[in-house]
């Protein structure tokens, strides 16, 4: 029965090729849909676990989440070191880690922080060691896989938190590698962690160990954070460029503060407290990634409708194939009746028909999908920072199989239902 179904499809090949085709690229577009949807909402829930609110200049707080947290968008600007003084008096904060951005290398972000940052998202060492002192950094497990680093290995940061910025590297504070993380499947496997006090002199900003003894004395209440620093990248016009002071030197500030709370109270006063600043703006992550991720699936529902629609679209072309290859070939079938094969086998053959048609397309449709997945993650930054993977497998993914196979079914049912009100002799008459 495989084999005359395989021969019969074989006779139509030029039809075949093209049900398969189409039900492939509806295939492939489900899938794609799928990895992209799962893979962006689970990535989005890890990487802000545990940062409650995001303390930045004033802008648009979804970008501020996005430079912040994701590391997928240029920062808002930059804040005082006040700020980190403030948040940390606060008996509502538990945590307040600084971010010092604006320096790249290869296109992986340099990421000047303290030791509480790695915490959050439980960075463990693959090798090497944790703190990163004057010019020290810990490479992230794709960073290292990426650019080959090894351990004692210097580099130098580039101007600007993209490759394709082009800025101009710190030639006098080459970095020198001391540790390589685990992975994680969490932004931070794309960084480089620093100091913020190395961000400061890449960037040829005064400070003096004032601000970390100040920093010091803040965590009086028991707070996480180790550092109290920050950081003013060095852009032209650009968000995060350095404030001056009276007298035109660069003013060490930070860039971004990622706050977790101690209590319910803190996410109840705290963001309206820090929004009624003229400098600053609070951003709740769970709300600004939630509307993100709704604009995302309006437009992922669409596309996966039009999919379905592809999909049943392959189904009727299927079954206008088989159909008109039933009446066509008639006088075989019953020709194969009389020869001995039942209804039943004659019947399920055509239907085999069209199971193989959907199964072609499914498998190739998910083949292609991955694929698809794999050359946009290439080909787009964003995606690639965002880690998506085009070799996780979703569970999903077989319930699509499933659907498009019974599809194929479906459409073979009605061509194939023809044997049994075949008049044997009559048909063999007119054959003959």
């Amino acid at each position: 029965m495989l084999g005359l179904a395989f021969a019969y499809l074989r006779d139509r090949a030029l039809t075949t090729a093209l049900n398969v085709l189409l039900l492939a690229i509806a295939v492939a577009t489900l899938v794609l849909l799928l990895l992209f949807s799962t893979q962006i909402s689970q990535r989005f829930e890890r990487d802000a676990q545990g940062i409650d609110l995001v303390v930045g200049a004033k802008g648009s707080p979804l970008q501020l989440i996005l430079s912040s947290i994701y590391q997928i968008d240029n920062p808002t600007g930059n804040i005082p070191l006040e700020s980190v003084a403030m948040l940390r008096r606060d008996p509502s904060v538990a945590r307040a880690v600084p971010l010092a951005l604006g320096d790249n290398f290869r296109g992986f972000r340099i990421v000047g922080t303290e030791a509480a940052y790695l915490d959050i998202y439980g960075a463990k060492l693959a090798q090497g060691r944790l703190n990163a002192v004057d010019a020290e950094a810990v490479l992230g497990a794709a960073v290292a896989r990426e650019t080959g680093a090894k351990l004692g290995q210097k580099f130098l940061g580039s101007h600007g938190l993209g490759e394709d910025e082009g800025g101009s590297e710190h030639e006098h504070i080459p970095f020198t590698t001391v540790g390589i993380l685990k992975p994680t499947g969490t932004v931070i496997d794309r960084l480089i962690v620093t100091s913020v006090e190395s961000v400061w002199d890449a960037h040829g900003i005064a400070h003096d160990d004032e601000h970390a003894k100040g920093g010091e004395q803040e965590r009086g209440h028991g707070h996480e954070a180790e550092h109290d620093t920050g950081h003013a990248a060095e852009h032209d016009r650009g968000p995060a460029t350095s404030m001056s002071d009276a007298q035109g030197e660069m003013k060490p500030e930070v860039t971004a503060l990622l706050v977790s709370y101690r209590n319910a109270y803190g996410a109840i006063r705290i963001p309206g407290m820090i929004n009624r600043q003229t400098e600053l703006q609070a951003a709740v992550p769970a709300i600004e990634t939630a509307r993100l991720l709704t604009l995302f699936g309006s437009a992922i529902d669409g596309a996966r409708i039009f999919a379905w629609l592809l999909a049943a679209t392959g189904g009727l072309a299927i079954f206008v194939a088989l159909l008109n290859a039933a009446r066509a070939r008639e006088g075989d079938l019953a020709l194969l009746r009389v020869m001995g094969a039942s209804r039943t086998r004659v019947f399920g053959t055509i239907v085999l028909e069209g199971v193989l048609t959907a199964a072609a397309g499914a498998l190739l449709g998910v083949l292609g999908g991955h694929l698809l997945l794999w050359l946009a993650s290439r080909g787009f930054q964003t995606l690639s920072d965002l880690g998506l993977s085009a070799f996780v497998f979703h569970p999903g993914e077989a319930a699509i199989v499933g659907g498009v196979l019974l599809i194929g079914v479906l459409a073979a049912l009605i061509p194939a239902a023809r044997v049994f009100r075949t008049d044997l002799a009559q048909t063999l008459a007119q054959a003959s």
